[in-house]
């Protein structure tokens, strides 16, 4: 009888066992990439296309319209902002037509903190975005010297020192929302001036302010920009819906300021967002400021990530997940705290010194805190799916390029009445290669 025991009670140990493993196996299956999880649904936007179709001559046809003479003499032209489509040919027949009209241009880079706050850094930024003496003809001349032109309360006001000697400068930039504070006049023209050609000074002038009082700031500090006398004009460009140049804008330096806003609101009507409102998870292929001044724009995520000032109120999203940093950022990391969760490959590509300078320079340090981090894509969804299920879940190539996504099968039934969005027929399986997500290795959006 008590042999009898004996063998049950080990028939018992033995299927318990048993059972722990297959359960084991499972888990470890999923991780590893063994099984597929959720079905997801193909999404095309269908956002606004607006492209010009020749960049060059329209902005001849932009500066000529101003019926301004530029200054004989040289000329600086700003360079800086990351992501912008065209922006060498942009800046190369810029340069062309001052030159044309008796100018000397010269190419500045104007990023206030970025890429390590030193000159070498700044040139080498504007290079790896194509503006190179070769692509554009003009020369580059990069310095982080500054002369003051004047104070607000939270501080002094500054200029780019090959600026201010210049006869003139040339602002170029892109007009579009701002990553951190709302108003009439965001991220543009006079940005570009306060903080770009004010280098890291100004931009601790401009940051030292509370947020709510940014969009203030940035107009008392861009007049006595303008003040100075040395802004000849601004070209302003607007994107549309696939990040392609959309509008040329040229605008005398004195009315940069008045004349922004209308720009803005232009920009409004092109600015892509995502189809949904309410999302449990939200998974972002790549990160980085070639996207956004903040790696994911705040605008698309509904996340300022500024403590005190979470005035986004849409989309709602319960979880986000940042799976890499574009290589293009050059290890700047900023915004990497929006995220809940990241890769260790992401983890592993930040720049630690050129990411707390850029951020501390803002004050936002939240931004760059490093959220839960695990092994790779794979490991990231799957715990992702343990802890929160399948539904409400979209993926994204970045917050730049929204005109393909990906939607678990809940999400993809909502969008399938949406005016704006066309739903494949028929599913496609999450899987991995190696750990990592494959689904917009197509799209040329991959990192």
């Amino acid at each position: 009888m008590q042999g009898f025991r004996d063998l049950s009670f080990a028939l018992l140990v033995s299927v318990g066992l048993t059972a722990v493993c297959r359960l084991l196996c499972s888990l470890g299956n999923r991780i590893k990439g063994r099984d597929s999880f959720m079905n997801l649904y193909r999404i095309e936007q269908q956002l606004i296309s607006h492209p010009i179709p020749d960049i060059e001559a329209e902005v001849c046809r932009q500066l000529d319209a101003l019926g301004l003479p530029p200054p004989q003499g040289p000329v600086a032209i700003t360079a800086g902002s990351r992501g912008i489509a065209n922006i060498v040919a942009i800046t190369r027949a810029a340069g062309r037509w001052l030159r044309e009209n008796g100018a000397a241009p010269f190419l500045v880079p104007c990023m206030g903190s970025h890429n390590g706050a030193t000159a070498e850094g700044q040139r080498a930024m504007i290079e790896s975005l194509g503006l190179t003496e070769d692509a554009t003809g003009l020369e580059i001349r990069s310095s982080m010297e500054v002369v003051q032109v004047g104070s607000v309360a939270s501080g002094d006001v500054w200029m780019d020192r090959h600026c201010y000697e210049a006869a003139g400068v040339l602002v170029i930039n892109r007009v579009k929302l701002h990553t951190c504070f709302a108003g009439p006049v965001q991220s543009g023209l006079t940005k570009m001036m306060v903080v770009g050609m004010g280098k890291i000074r100004s931009a601790a002038t401009f940051h030292s302010t509370p947020t709510p009082q940014m969009k203030d700031l940035l107009m008392e500090m861009g007049d006595l920009l303008v003040q100075s006398g040395r802004i000849f004009a601004g070209l302003a460009i607007l994107e549309d819906g696939y990040d392609q140049t959309a509008e040329l804008h040229a605008l005398p330096g004195n009315a940069i300021l008045s004349g922004e806003p209308a720009l803005l609101e232009r920009h409004r009507t092109y600015f892509p967002s995502l189809p949904c409102d309410a999302l449990r998870v939200l998974v972002v292929e790549s990160i980085g400021k070639t996207y956004s001044g903040t790696g994911m724009d705040t605008n698309v995520i509904g996340r300022r990530g500024v403590n005190g000032h979470e005035d986004l109120t849409r989309p709602r999203i319960d979880v986000i997940a940042a799976l890499s940093l574009a290589a293009a950022a050059q290890g700047n990391a900023l915004g990497v705290g929006n995220a809940d969760f990241i890769t260790r490959r992401l983890r592993d590509a930040i720049d630690e010194e050129k990411t707390f300078l850029n951020t501390y320079t803002t004050g936002d340090m939240r931004r760059m805190a490093i959220p839960c981090t695990l092994r790779d894509d794979e490991e990231v969804v799957a715990r992702l799916v343990e802890r929160y299920g399948e539904r409400g879940w979209l993926f994204i190539p970045n917050t730049l390029h929204l005109e393909t996504l990906y939607a678990s099968e809940d999400v993809a039934a909502e969008l399938r009445r949406h005016p704006r969005c066309s739903v494949a027929e028929e599913p496609i399986p999450l899987v991995f290669k190696e750990g990592r997500l494959g689904l917009f290795a197509s799209s040329g959006h991959a990192q």
